[in-house]
């Protein structure tokens, strides 16, 4: 009821006069008789208010349209335009009241613009000028403040003090903040004030200090936000605000167990884990850095624990290795602490976090135990075969103390050998400039009569110094090429030369030169340095009579026993200009060094073609005579030999070949041979041999013929194949022989088969052989 009235004293308040239309028009027609003007009509009324969410029934009124005059004319109307003219708001015609037909929302809309109209209902024309004017909704205290987020969120470190900022929560009222304090909001926590405070602007606040987050992690705080602040009449809402502690380092860690046993075999590798201890921290895992330590520090040596990043662990790891034969069980306590915490925050007293931790030694077979991590020996380059070198040394840890037996691994012709004792000798001999050193693996294994055997070796490293002996001369330490003007001077340098050598070049090594043959026009000139200067001795060189060179110069070395070699300078006389410039040389021929051996390769090569060359014509010949004396039987012979690509002139062609000659070898007769014509043969005309009735030594007569005469035609055209032995059974089967057999078959069939076979009967027929011409 109080609100009510202050609201209605609130809009009488504003309901003085605010604006006044009026216009005045002189009228134009002007009487002599009287000095007067006439005042025409205007808009007058107060600004108009309605209050929002009105309650009662509608309409609202609203407000009135006024004119300054009383005399208004009877065909006149009152109208309006604007904003929600004529739906929300409509005008009486006849008096000017103005009504709202809708409850109005002032945080939709706080003023409608209107203009105010007054027409001739006939015509429609205005008979006043029209006015603009304004509806201002009044706001009533409808809205609650409305929080900007649905939920909040807010964390603080836990054991902060009191009145530690947490975070601020924002609400906003949408009413009017010059009407009665509708939009001003204050905050309240209504749950979680015994551990929160919050401030008029929305700031949160520790309200007690060190807040556990072991105990409670997370608090939920309920906040209300209400309007009109010292009314009795409000509105208000509420949120939730979700506080989380921040987890410090304030919790000491300890143990599990008050003692850890761990069974460890002796074998295990250096580096290797011995067991896991396990301690507890309900701090979380970033506030979590236990250190572990011995309370005695002579266990360090032998073990350390180091610290497991994700599971707080503590790695027990082996530093050195266990032997069971000397200590069976180590006994130590061990301490969990964490240096980071804070121990002003820390709100327990420090517990005790000793464990015990014992460690038992399993036994194992192990394999042997060299008495040296490495061994490392010298022997001369010259020392003589078999020689003893040095030795190695194994020994079985166990208590069973096996022999043992030792080797080399990937043994690859090396001179240097390991006997199964351990001795390490020479198998052949050093070269110190092929190999300075040898390096070996040697393997101990134990000798196990056990069945089966278990194998157990063990790998030892080996390194041999070859010493160097003085048994290589110097030499030219580069191929030199020096050149001489033939025009040289007297005591003319032409080249520096050093030398080196293949021997090991220790400190205080010297080298001397000279020139093996003094009958030269040079000079070698030691310089006491290892190095020599060559020198013009007399001066003038003739390139006429030689255009090369070769000085043998003579290089010693200091060693024992001294060592000397003869190595030649070939110098160019050159073509010189008078500056003493080269103009022309020539370029000595470059002979290829070779060595003994490979000097001894080549002739063992040489002798071993020849020695097969020889044995070759040898079988060869041998070959030759076993076809010489090897003899052939008639019945062997086939028909004339020809060459390989000729062809005969077919059944027509008679006179290049004498079958005759073959049929009269077989029967030891001569055929009477009709007389030839003198048209030169197509092919190889044969010659009788001397005797009869052996083919084969016809064939041998051709041959000797070939081999001597080398104007003839070669021996493979001699036509002299396809004759059958004597000896043959069924006689001959050569169509050559056909036409002389003395087979009972009659041929004459042959004249009944048509004229294709005309040439056969004729062949083949009972006429005389004379009268064939073979």
């Amino acid at each position: 009821m109080k609100v009510q009235r202050l609201q209605f004293l609130m809009i009488m308040c504003c309901s003085l006069p605010l604006l006044l239309f009026s216009k005045e028009i002189t009228n134009s027609e002007s009487y002599p008789a009287k000095n007067s003007r006439r005042v025409k009509r205007g808009w007058i009324w107060n600004q108009m208010f309605i209050q929002e969410e009105q309650p009662g029934n509608l309409p609202h009124y609203v407000g009135k349209l006024q004119i300054n005059s009383s005399n208004v004319h009877e065909n006149a109307k009152f109208a309006i335009q604007g904003e929600s003219a004529n739906t929300i708001f409509k005008v009486n015609e006849r008096n000017g009241d103005i009504y709202c037909f809708e409850r109005l929302d002032r945080e939709k809309k706080i003023e409608y613009h209107l203009m105010a109209l007054l027409v001739d209902k006939r015509t429609n024309k205005t008979l006043e000028h029209p006015s603009n004017f304004i509806i201002k909704v009044l706001d009533i205290n409808d809205n609650a403040p409305e929080f900007t987020q649905k939920a909040f969120n807010g964390s603080v470190n836990e054991m902060s003090d009191r009145g530690i900022f947490v975070t601020k929560v924002n609400a906003v009222d949408k009413d009017d903040p010059t009407i009665g304090g509708n939009a001003d909001v204050n905050y309240r926590i209504i749950q979680g004030q015994e551990y929160f405070t919050i401030d008029n602007n929305g700031a949160i606040y520790t309200a007690v200090p060190n807040l556990d987050r072991e105990q409670k992690d997370t608090y939920e705080v309920l906040v209300e936000a209400r309007d009109s602040p010292g009314r009795t009449l409000y509105l208000a809402s509420t949120a939730i605000v979700t506080i989380r502690l921040i987890d410090i380092n304030d919790n000491f860690p300890t143990f599990t167990e008050r003692e850890f046993k761990f069974n460890v075999p002796e074998n295990l590798k250096v580096g290797a884990e011995v067991g896991r201890l396990k301690v507890e921290d309900i701090d979380e895992p970033q506030n979590r850095n236990t250190k572990y330590s011995f309370l005695k520090e002579r266990f360090q040596e032998m073990f350390a624990v180091t610290t497991n990043a994700i599971t707080n662990e503590g790695i027990l790891i082996l530093k050195k290795p266990l032997d069971y034969e000397s200590v069976k069980q180590y006994k130590m306590d061990i301490e969990a602490t964490d240096p980071l915490i804070d121990l002003r925050v820390a709100r327990q007293p420090r517990p005790k976090s000793i464990t015990n931790v014992i460690i038992n030694v399993l036994d194992v077979n192990e394999p042997p135990v060299f008495s040296k991590p490495f061994y490392k020996f010298e022997i001369s380059e010259d020392s003589k075969l078999n020689n003893i070198i040095g030795f190695v040394s194994a020994k079985d840890p166990d208590a069973a103390n096996r022999n043992i037996r030792y080797s080399m691994r990937n043994f690859k012709d090396e001179p240097i050998k390991v006997t199964s004792t351990g001795n390490i000798i020479n198998v052949k001999t050093l070269d110190r400039e092929t190999a300075d050193w040898h390096n070996f693996t040697v393997v101990a294994e134990e000798v196990d009569p056990s069945n089966p055997p278990i194998k157990k070796e063990s790998l030892g490293l080996v390194f041999i110094k070859v010493l160097d002996v003085n048994d290589n001369a110097p030499e030219f330490a580069e191929h030199y090429a020096p050149r001489v003007c033939e025009n040289a001077a007297h005591q003319t340098v032409i080249a520096n030369i050093s030398a080196t050598d293949k021997d090991e070049m220790k400190p205080g090594t010297k080298f001397t030169y000279y020139s093996a043959k003094k009958e030269n026009n040079f000079t070698v000139q030691d310089n006491h340095d290892n190095t020599a200067t060559i020198l013009v001795k007399y001066g003038y060189f003739n390139r006429e009579v030689a255009k090369f060179h070769y000085l043998p110069i003579v290089i010693s070395d200091n060693g024992q026993p001294e060592q000397s070699s003869t190595n030649t300078l070939t110098i160019t006389v050159c073509k010189c200009n008078e500056k003493g410039e080269f103009t022309f040389c020539e370029e000595p021929a470059k002979l290829a060094a070779v060595s003994v051996p490979t000097i001894i390769i080549i002739l063992v090569s040489l002798f071993l073609i020849i020695l097969v060359v020889a044995i070759l014509a040898v079988l060869r010949r041998m070959q030759k005579k076993d076809t010489n004396i090897l003899g052939k039987n008639t019945a062997e012979i086939h028909e004339q030999l020809v060459t390989y690509d000729e062809e005969g002139g077919g059944e027509m062609d008679t006179n290049s070949y004498d079958v005759s000659v073959l049929n009269s070898v077989r029967r030891n007769v001569q055929r009477p041979r009709q007389d030839m014509e003198t048209d030169p043969y197509l092919y190889a005309h044969v010659q009788k041999p001397a005797r009869n009735g052996d083919m084969s030594f016809m064939i041998e007569v051709k041959k000797d013929e070939a081999d001597n005469n080398g104007e003839g035609l070669p021996y493979d055209t001699l036509h002299i194949f396809g004759y059958e032995g004597s000896e043959s059974i069924v006689e001959s089967l050569s169509s050559i022989e056909s036409g002389s057999s003395e087979s009972d078959i009659d041929y004459d069939v042959l004249n009944n088969w048509g004229p294709r076979f005309k040439m056969l009967a004729e062949l083949y027929g009972l006429e005389p052989i004379g009268d064939f011409p073979y």
